[in-house]
């Protein structure tokens, strides 16, 4: 398993590593020697920087809200006023990234999603670091019209989840959508949605 990082630091390394643990061998595979071996640092360097599991989650989640917002592209979400089509081409893209180049930073998100069920601390944590993405999608359908703005979101957020989870962890893992097809998908949403 190689990791690669964007920054120098270690806690991105730590991160990194876990994140890619995660989507190996899952949260049963997540130990702190674990990331210590795979990253290559000295034994106990990851228990210096995050003392507990609690923490290293913590971490992990920090790092995934961190990267996801590279995937998923924010900077580059367009202005209401150029109208869905423009909203669907954007979430199609990014989209389309989670599901083939960032495979394995998805297949980790769901592992962490999954642990913070059973651990309300986590939960919380969890739900923070998705709020900014949740907030931009709720302005950019504001922007578009929306009467219903947070029901709106909800949609297009389980419809983008539920075919990344089905492609990537589900019934249709052997199958990715072309490019195409996630913007198909996402304008006939949309237009059911409001009306564009």
């Amino acid at each position: 398993m190689s990791v690669r990082t964007t920054g120098p630091s270690r806690a991105d390394l730590v991160a990194d590593t876990a994140l890619a643990l995660l989507a190996e061998r899952g949260m049963r595979g997540l130990t702190h020697r674990a990331v210590d071996e795979t990253a290559g640092l000295p034994q106990g360097s990851t228990s210096n920087l995050a003392r507990t599991r609690q923490a290293l989650l913590e971490l992990a989640v920090r790092r995934l809200a961190d990267r996801e917002a590279r995937v998923l592209a924010l900077h580059e979400m367009p202005d209401p006023r150029s109208g869905t089509d423009s909203l669907a081409n954007a979430l199609a893209l990014a989209t389309h990234r989670a599901l083939t180049n960032h495979r394995a930073l998805t297949l980790a998100r769901y592992e962490l999603a999954l642990e913070a069920t059973r651990r309300p601390e986590l939960r919380a944590y969890f739900d923070a670091t998705g709020a900014r993405f949740r907030d931009q999608l709720t302005a950019l359908v504001t922007g578009l019209g929306s009467t219903e703005p947070a029901r709106h979101t909800l949609s297009l957020i389980a419809w983008a989840d539920g075919l990344m989870f089905s492609c990537v962890a589900g019934s249709f893992g052997p199958e990715t959508p072309s490019l195409e097809e996630v913007r198909a998908g996402l304008r006939e949403l949309l237009a059911g949605m409001l009306g564009g």
